[in-house]
């Protein structure tokens, strides 16, 4: 039974019609009007149409009203090293003080695909995994569980709980969904852009990689793939069906 682990994405909460409080929030800051009075007197056209408004001049304080939380299932620790960094965020990670990381069969771990490509790295690789999953299960029957997992690799698969409001989200898939992003956590994130894409076009259906909008961001260290990375977010979003997760 193979123990390497797949990325699986979720939406599982968001906040309720994120685009009309998304809408409200900017009204207001123009209105003398009060809160309850906008958003009734909003209808769809007229959110649709402010939102649209908001993201081409980059006005983005707005977008901080609405928040969206992903469980996310199948990552490395490495990526998740990579994930906090992003600070206006919460995360709730799966402990590997508290939970036995053993299971049946061993520990869960993600392989790059470098590494699955090449025969022989790949069987090094997976080589190493099974004598980390011996000595984890060996040491967890001596010591606590939080001193065994000093073993446990960058590779060990972990769950995490995502929560970031649709500010932030921008930059964070600005930044992670380019090219220039470590494979797996582009990866992730492109998964979280094309959910977003589906359920919430109005907020995110330009979000992605500096290079979707304009200029490549990254100077001279460009990919040098900005008219393909375009296209392929422009079909992303064109096949990003409403709903779909």
């Amino acid at each position: 039974m193979s123990r390497e682990a797949e990325l699986h994405v979720r939406l599982l909460r968001n906040t309720p019609e994120p685009e009309r409080a998304v809408a409200t929030a900017a009204r207001l800051c123009y209105s003398p009007a009060g809160v309850e009075e906008i958003d009734q007197r909003m209808d769809d056209a007229q959110v649709e149409k402010l939102v649209g408004k908001l993201v081409d001049l980059g006005h983005e304080s707005p977008f901080e009203h609405a928040s969206f939380t992903f469980g996310v299932e199948g990552v490395s620790r490495a990526l998740t090293h990579q994930l906090v960094r992003h600070r206006i965020a919460s995360y709730s990670q799966q402990s590997q003080r508290y939970v036995d990381a053993s299971g049946d069969n061993g520990f869960r771990y993600i392989v790059p695909p470098s590494v699955r490509d090449d025969a022989q790295a790949y069987k090094r690789f997976t080589w190493v995994m099974e004598r980390l999953a011996d000595t984890y299960g060996r040491l967890g029957a001596d010591v606590p569980r939080e001193d065994a997992r000093y073993v446990l690799p960058n590779a060990a698969e972990t769950k995490i709980v995502i929560t970031m409001n649709a500010r932030e989200l921008w930059h964070f898939l600005q930044v992670r969904c380019c090219e220039r992003a470590q494979w797996e956590i582009r990866a992730m994130a492109t998964e979280m852009l094309r959910i977003l894409m589906g359920r919430f076009p109005l907020l995110f259906a330009h979000a992605g990689p500096g290079c979707v909008r304009g200029p490549c961001t990254e100077g001279t260290m460009t990919c040098g793939k900005a008219k393909e990375v375009k296209e392929r977010f422009a079909r992303m979003c064109e096949d990003a069906a409403p709903g779909d997760e």
